[in-house]
């Protein structure tokens, strides 16, 4: 055979093109092999073995190779031309049909957007168009301008009234990994943008952001750090000390690395700055030299053959590799929708420019640049969450024990979910102890978080019992741990804030920056994709709420927000307004329930006497679950035979679970007297706390899934649960497939 015809010759050291380019393709349609390690996703991209491939493709490989024929020199030349001419015939058609395309679209998309930034724009989040904009950063440390940047600034909604001393609420930076966009950040952003400002930007050619500049040392790891830099500098209150909470995903949380830690040969550009670190799908190691040769063997084919590859890896749609890879096979059809829409989207040419830019050097004793090890991760001195799915292969869970073993911490208790744990989470059969730690005290066997990680008031550890209330006397009677206390009954409006809810004067400082490691091992199917995938995004927004209040800032507790920030009454003008236009009885709630809003005595409409006649015979029981003295004459419910029952709660918070397990036995009892009718339940207007406690009970006791739960009382009583920070907590306590985690 000659020598240019050998199927894998080398020619001074370089794999030669042809054979390259074969190699890049058999990696594209090759499967995801079950022995991953801790390789990259690009690195394995690009080491994927030839047996992994069918007949079919192999038939494919052997046509498309023009220099693979036996025979003759001459009749291997003629054939190889043959081929080759094919070949640039159809790459010919290929070209001229996509100018055509883009010809097509060029008066609908903006100038700076070529196609698939028109596509990411297109299919833009409300969020993210509302509070994007296209701005130029210019990078002095590199030279590099960077004219094109998407960027997501959303401050507080409530920013100037937030306390500023000793120094402002954090700002949340989020960090997309290779090929992504802050887009995959929308469903957590819709929960977090709640509780501090935010920002995020598309990387430069990532998502809506423009492919400039071109040159490949603007893609460098090293650059991309030095880029992130400038924006946060542009957008945080530097002269104010506001400090960092870094959001990363991927190769994000490598980024977020190199610029936190103190052994980060960036720790100059921010790392005194950062107070948190929130690391979702980490990578610990940086790629092998083995794999370095084969991400550069990727990266040296022409973007369009690449691009070529990429598009024969998605073939099969929702199913293809390329999707499975990414978000698994077992996952929900929406994940994989959406994870095929961000695969198209990123571009290949800045696919292989970030892809070459986070290899190591190893040309000198030690690696030098790319991505960080374990000499970064160990320098880590702030709390530290890292989060990561069971059945991620891309980054697999190893990568959280190791950076574990960098931070010196025992990985003993790290173990995976339960077999039987999976999302989406169904509860039948419930068993309600799991969430009751405080009653049932375990040891900690895995790295989940439960229920009681969230944040909450002090006195939120005490039991409240429910009785029911006689008002023969004209007296309220309540019961507390079992304390009977007798009061005057009034309609005098109550105080916003309870005395033992929080005062809004109370003005709590940062907590102190040390190392606190907490972790979180999603179970299956959850992937690579669990930041975006509709059964995981909300269980990670609330372990990031409730991690950020608990260990970096107890600002960042959207119930403490909510309380700081109360200045009126519950009966100002205002407030009594848009009581009287939220409807006062909802419909039926899976034929147990009805929410309400609380009744007034002084009302003309929703008062007991007028509900006692109009519901007389639909409604078995008044359960009254705010915390101070009712603002109606409870005996009014009781002569017209609707037993009333008080079960006081805390505004603001998420009930706790000893508070929804004595609710849940409250209900039970009432049900088991058989009267006719469905148990009306009211806080102030019936949704938050109102829709907490049944969505519990129909979690609990009635075998819904969570997100079922939650869309019932939705329908039944819109808009649904409000509050953002309940809606999470429900995800997390609910989610059986994490444990209460050891904070490390």
């Amino acid at each position: 055979m000659k020598r240019y015809s050998r199927p894998c010759s080398t020619q001074h050291g370089t794999l030669r093109l042809p054979q390259a380019l074969l190699l890049l393709l058999n990696t594209a349609i090759a499967g995801p092999t079950s022995d991953r390690g801790t390789q990259t996703d690009a690195a394995r991209l690009a080491s994927s073995h030839w047996q992994n491939i069918n007949k079919s493709d192999y038939r494919l490989l052997q046509l498309l190779n023009l220099f693979a024929v036996s025979g003759s020199g001459l009749k291997s030349i003629s054939v190889g031309m043959v081929k080759l001419t094919a070949l640039c015939g159809i790459a010919s058609v290929l070209w001229l049909w996509s100018k055509r395309n883009e010809k097509g679209k060029a008066g609908e998309a903006q100038d700076w957007l070529d196609a698939a930034a028109a596509d990411a724009a297109a299919t833009d989040p409300g969020l993210l168009k509302k509070y994007s904009t296209v701005r130029s950063y210019t990078v002095p440390l590199t030279g590099f301008t960077y004219p094109g940047l998407r960027t997501f600034y959303r401050p507080h909604h409530q920013e100037t009234k937030l306390p500023r001393v000793p120094c402002p609420v954090p700002l949340l930076v989020f960090l997309h990994g290779l090929g992504g966009s802050c887009a995959q950040f929308n469903p957590i952003l819709l929960s977090l943008s709640n509780l501090a400002s935010c920002l995020a930007i598309d990387l430069p050619g990532c998502g809506v952001s423009t492919f400039e500049p071109k040159a490949w040392g603007a893609y460098t790891t090293e650059a991309l750090v030095h880029l992130l830099t400038v924006v946060i500098e542009a957008h945080r209150a530097a002269e104010e000390g506001q400090m960092v909470i870094f959001v990363g995903h991927s190769m994000g949380c490598s980024l977020a690395a190199l610029l936190a830690s103190p052994t980060s040969p960036h720790a100059h550009l921010l790392s005194q700055h950062v107070s948190g670190l929130i690391a979702i799908c980490p990578q610990a190691y940086p790629p092998t030299e083995k794999q370095v040769k084969a991400v550069k063997l990727v990266a040296s084919a022409p973007a369009v053959v690449f691009d070529l590859f990429r598009r024969w890896d998605r073939r099969g749609g929702i199913n293809s590799k390329s999707v499975l890879r990414m978000a698994g096979a077992d996952t929900e059809e929406e994940t994989k929708k959406l994870q095929l829409r961000f695969n198209k989207q990123s571009r290949s040419a800045v696919w292989q420019r970030m892809a070459r830019g986070m290899c190591p050097d190893y040309s000198s004793d030690s690696p030098q640049g790319g991505l960080p090890g374990k000499e970064v991760w160990a320098g880590l001195n702030i709390p530290v969450f890292l989060a990561a799915g069971e059945c991620d292969s891309v980054t697999p869970t190893s990568n959280v024990k190791r950076i574990l073993e960098f931070l010196g911490r025992d990985v003993s208790a790290i173990q995976p979910p339960s077999e039987k744990a999976s999302l989406p989470i169904a509860a039948a059969p419930f068993m309600s102890e799991a969430i009751l730690s405080a009653e049932r005290p375990r040891k900690h066997h895995d790295s989940g978080i439960d229920a009681e990680d969230l944040p909450k008031p002090d006195d939120d550890n005490k039991t409240i019992e429910s009785i029911s209330v006689s008002t023969t006397d004209g007296s309220l009677v309540t019961a507390e741990n079992g304390t009977t206390t007798d009061g005057s009954f009034t309609t005098a409006d109550g105080p916003l804030i309870s005395d033992t809810t929080t005062s809004s004067s109370n003005n709590p400082s940062p907590h102190t920056r040390r190392l606190v490691v907490k972790t979180a091992i999603m179970p299956k199917p959850a992937a690579h994709s669990l930041l975006f995938a509709p059964s995981t995004s909300r269980i990670i927004a609330g372990l990031i709420g409730s991690f950020a209040a608990d260990y970096i800032d107890p600002r960042l507790s959207l119930a403490w927000q909510l309380n700081y920030l109360s200045t009126e009454g519950k009966w100002d003008v205002k407030n009594l307004e848009k009581w009287r236009a939220v409807r006062p009885v909802s419909e039926p709630i899976a034929d147990v329930f009805r929410a309400m809003k609380t009744l007034r005595e002084v009302d003309e409409e929703h008062t007991p006497k007028v509900l006692t006649k109009k519901w007389s015979g639909e409604l078995c029981a008044v359960v009254d679950i705010s915390h101070d003295n009712p603002v109606y004459d409870p005996q009014g419910l009781e002569d017209g035979g609707i037993p009333y029952h008080k079960f006081p709660t805390v505004s603001k918070h998420p009930p706790q679970p000893a508070e929804v397990r004595e609710f849940c036995e409250l209900v039970d009892k009432i049900r088991a007297e058989g009267r006719q009718g469905l148990i009306g339940v009211h806080c102030h207007y019936g949704f938050n706390r109102t829709g907490f406690f049944l969505v519990s009970y129909l979690i609990e006791r009635m075998d819904f899934r969570v997100e079922d739960a939650i869309e019932t009382f939705r329908v039944a009583r819109p808009p649904g649960i409000r509050h953002s920070h309940f809606v999470d907590a429900l995800y997390v306590r609910y989610c059986q497939g994490l444990k209460r985690a050891p904070t490390l």
